[in-house]
């Protein structure tokens, strides 16, 4: 099954700004972004803390919705959603 993956700005620069990744199956937004760091220390660093919680300042966008912290481990991802990693945002 494949789900598309967009990142913006710094996470685009890293990851690649479209990118389309191959699953076995329905799987939670942190197993997914699990699989786009294998190999590579600086990937895992920019998305997952110590304890491997996702940095809590990434926004995550599931189908144009944002998506809540509280639903990151029970939300599966499948067939054709799209799931966008977005840098904090800031300004004034």
């Amino acid at each position: 099954m494949n789900i598309r993956m967009r990142a913006f700005a710094q996470f685009g620069e890293l990851f690649g700004t479209e990118t389309t990744l191959e699953v076995s199956g329905p799987s939670t937004i942190p197993e997914t972004l699990h699989l786009i760091c294998e190999g590579s220390e600086e990937k895992r660093q920019a998305l997952f803390d110590e304890s491997g919680a996702i940095h809590p300042y990434i926004i995550l966008v599931r189908n144009r919705v944002r998506v809540d912290r509280d639903e990151l481990y029970v939300l599966r991802l499948g067939e054709g959603d799209e799931l966008a990693l977005l840098p904090p945002v800031a300004g004034g």
